[in-house]
C-alpha cells in the first residue's frame, strides 16, 4: 500500500489524511463542486474531483469513486464513516477493481447489514438479543400480528441501514398502519429496501457501544467500551468513554459478548457492536442491538483514553499485517468525552447553511478538535451539517466535563447558526453530571435545553431601534460634537441588563 484514496469529506477526511502522512502513504481527495475549496482537498497529496454537489452524483457513486481512484494510480481505498462505508457493492468494487478496502470484506458487510441476519448470528453465538421477530409476510395485519406476539409497545425498525431512519416507536394497536406505512417508505428511499422487523422496546435504557478490531490472522480484541446515550432521533450527540455507572462484572460481560460476536460474523479490520443496557449494578442485563462495520465518529475519545491510533491499525490491517496491539495492551488511561459541534437549528433539529465569517477552535490541556471546516468557507445544505468533533481528556469524568465545558464556553462561530449553547446546557445538567440519563433524556427535557434567553436581548435591540431612528433624522453633519447627539450611547441613559 502506497496510495490511499479517501472516499469521503470533511473532518473524517483530513483525520486520514493526518495519519496517512505520519505513515509515509500519499493520500487522494475526491471533492464535489461545492468542496473544491474545503481544507482536505487542499491537504490531501493529490485531488479528483467526482461531480456535482448532490451526494448521489459524487461521493456515493461508485463507478465515479473508483473512475477517481483508477485515474489517480491509487491502490487502497478509506471509505472513512457514513456515504459508501458500509455498503457491500463498493466493497465489492474495490476488490474487482484491485484496490485494498480498508474495512471489512463485501461479505460480512452484507451479512451485518441485515438487522435479521446478525440478530441469527450473535444469537448462536449466545449473544442476548433484545426479543423481536422479521415477520416472513410483510403485510400490513402480518407485521401487526407480530407486533402483538412480540408485545406492545414495540420499536418498528429497517432491516437495513440504520441512523434511526425507517425506525418508529409503535405503542399500541391503532397507530401500527401509520408507522407501517412512514417507517416502509423511508427504509425504502434510505436503503433501496423496505422489509421491516419488531423488536421489544426497551423504554429507558442506556446506549453502550464495544469497540471491536480483528485482523486476517484471527486476532480479535476489543478496545473496551463507549457510552452514547445522550443521542437525539437515534443520533448520537455526547459519547464517553469508559462507560459510566457500568459495573466491571457487567463490563467484562458486554466486552466478551462483543468479542462473540465479531467471531460469528467473522469480521474483520474496526467495527463497533452495539448495546442496550438495562438496569444498575450487577444486575444490569444487556442486548445486543447491531454491528457499525466502519469507524466510528466517536473513535477519537477511545484514541484518548488507549493512545492507539486507530485508522493506523485499519491500514495495517488492510494490508494483511496483524493486529499491532494484543487484549493485554488495552488499558484506559483516564475518561474522554466528545461533543459533536453542528451547524444547526437545535431546537428544530434542522440543517444550517452559511458562510463561516468566524471561526475559532478552543485549545488547552487534553483538548483536541478534529474539524472539516475552516474561517471563510460555506457550510451548505448538501452533507451532514457536522463542523468538528471537540474532544476532553482527563484524568478523571470530572476533570474531563470540567475541561470540555471550558473548551465549549471558548469555542467562536458565527456566521451559521450551531449547537454549541445546547451543549453547555446539556453537561451544565444535574443528571448528565451524575450520569442518571437514558437515550429519550434529549427529547424528555428538551423545552429547557433548546430555551433562547431573548428577553436579555430586548435592551440591546431597543438601543439598536434608537440608533436607526436618529441615525435617519441626524444631520449632514461631519464634527464629532454633532455626531455625538445621535450616538444612542451618548444619548441613553444607563441601561439595566
Amino acid at each position: 500500500m502506497r496510495r490511499v484514496l479517501i472516499a469521503n469529506r470533511g473532518e473524517i477526511a483530513r483525520r486520514i489524511i493526518r495519519t496517512c502522512r505520519e505513515m509515509g502513504l500519499e493520500t487522494v481527495a475526491v471533492y464535489s463542486e461545492v468542496d473544491a475549496d474545503a481544507p482536505y482537498v487542499s491537504e490531501a497529496d493529490r485531488a479528483v474531483p467526482i461531480g456535482p454537489a448532490p451526494a448521489a452524483e459524487s461521493y456515493l457513486n461508485i463507478p465515479r469513486v473508483i473512475d477517481a481512484a483508477r485515474r489517480s494510480k491509487a491502490d487502497a481505498v478509506h471509505p472513512g464513516y457514513g456515504f459508501l462505508s458500509e455498503n457491500p457493492a463498493f466493497a465489492d468494487a474495490c476488490a474487482q477493481a484491485g484496490l485494498t478496502f480498508v474495512g471489512p470484506p463485501g461479505a460480512v458487510i452484507r451479512r451485518t447489514g441485515s438487522k435479521t441476519a446478525a440478530r441469527e448470528s450473535v444469537s448462536a453465538a449466545g449473544v442476548p438479543i433484545v426479543p423481536g421477530e422479521t415477520p416472513a409476510s410483510q403485510e400490513e395485519d402480518d407485521i401487526l400480528r407480530a407486533m402483538t406476539r412480540v408485545g406492545f409497545p414495540v420499536l418498528l425498525k429497517a432491516t437495513s441501514g440504520g441512523g434511526g431512519r425507517g425506525m418508529r416507536i409503535v405503542r399500541q394497536a391503532p397507530e401500527a398502519a401509520e408507522a407501517i406505512g412512514v417507517a416502509r417508505r423511508e427504509a425504502q428511499r434510505a436503503f433501496a429496501d423496505g422489509t421491516l422487523y419488531v423488536e421489544r422496546l426497551i423504554e429507558r435504557p442506556r446506549h453502550v457501544e464495544v469497540q471491536i478490531f480483528a485482523d486476517e490472522h484471527g486476532h480479535v480484541v476489543h478496545l473496551l467500551e463507549r457510552d452514547c446515550t445522550l443521542q437525539r432521533r437515534h443520533q448520537k450527540v455526547i459519547e464517553e468513554t469508559p462507560a459510566p455507572s457500568l459495573a466491571p462484572a457487567v463490563r467484562d460481560r458486554l466486552t466478551a459478548a462483543a468479542i462473540a460476536a465479531a467471531r460469528a460474523v467473522g469480521y474483520v479490520n474496526a467495527g463497533t457492536v452495539e448495546f442496550l443496557v438495562e438496569g444498575e449494578g450487577d444486575a444490569a442485563t444487556f442486548y445486543f442491538l447491531e454491528v457499525n462495520t466502519r469507524l466510528q465518529v466517536e473513535h477519537p475519545i477511545t484514541e484518548a483514553i488507549t493512545g492507539f491510533d486507530l485508522v493506523r491499525a485499519q491500514l495495517l490491517v488492510a494490508s494483511g499485517e496483524p493486529l499491532p496491539f494484543t487484549q493485554a495492551d488495552v488499558r484506559a488511561n483516564g475518561h474522554a468525552i466528545e461533543c459533536r459541534i453542528y451547524a444547526e437549528d437545535s431546537l428544530r433539529l434542522l440543517p444550517q447553511s452559511g458562510r463561516l465569517l468566524r471561526y475559532r477552535e478552543p485549545s488547552g490541556p487534553g483538548i483536541r478538535v478534529d474539524s472539516g471546516v475552516r474561517e471563510g468557507q460555506n457550510v451548505t445544505v448538501h452533507y451532514d451539517p457536522l463542523l468538528a468533533k471537540l474532544i476532553a481528556h482527563g484524568a478523571t469524568r470530572v476533570e474531563a466535563l470540567a475541561r470540555m465545558t471550558e473548551a465549549l464556553a471558548h469555542y467562536e462561530i458565527l456566521g451559521v447558526r450551531h449547537n454549541v449553547a445546547f451543549l453547555r446546557a446539556l453537561l451544565a445538567r444535574p443528571e448528565v453530571i451524575r450520569h442518571d440519563v437514558h437515550t429519550r433524556f434529549i427529547e424528555e427535557h428538551l423545552d429547557e435545553l433548546t430555551r433562547e434567553p431573548r428577553a436579555a436581548l430586548a435592551p440591546a435591540a431597543a438601543a439598536l431601534a434608537a440608533l436607526v431612528a436618529m441615525r435617519g433624522a441626524a444631520p449632514a453633519a461631519s464634527d464629532a460634537a454633532s455626531q455625538a447627539r445621535f450616538d444612542p450611547w451618548q444619548t441613553l441613559g444607563p441601561i439595566s441588563w
